[in-house]
């Protein structure tokens, strides 16, 4: 692990993942006109987490194309199926389906990558492969 990314993880892993989405959400708002929404909805049947929660995803808009999106400083399976399960709700609450599933961390594991393949979620680990959105 590089030093940035031991910061990344120590250093407040929860603070550098909201910092990037605020960032993130002001280069695409004001370069780019894209819709940026924090969606914070309660889960009152457990259909994301097995049991009542409030599930929190970010969903980006562009010309009418809906992308949900995660940003985590380091991405497991479960994460991963916890992500996916979020979209599913999401599109089931909103009767809209997710153009694209979006995941952005600098630490994604073989197999989180393979799974995430499986489920036709995009992995974005680095800074160049954010370019095509």
């Amino acid at each position: 692990m590089t030093t940035a990314s031991a910061r990344w993880v120590r250093g407040g892993g929860l603070r550098s993942e909201a910092s990037f989405r605020n960032a993130l959400r002001g280069i695409l708002e004001e370069s780019f006109g894209v819709e940026v929404i924090n969606v914070r909805e309660f889960d009152h049947e457990g259909e994301v987490f097995g049991r009542p929660d409030q599930v929190e995803i970010d969903i980006i808009i562009r010309d009418g194309e809906m992308i949900a999106c995660e940003i985590k400083s380091s991405m497991s399976r479960s994460d991963m199926h916890d992500f996916e399960r979020k979209v599913r709700f999401y599109e089931r609450m909103h009767g809209r389906e997710a153009d694209r599933m979006i995941v952005i961390s600098p630490m994604v594991e073989a197999r989180t990558q393979t799974l995430a393949g499986e489920l036709g979620v995009e992995v974005y680990s680095h800074a160049e492969d954010v370019e095509s959105l």
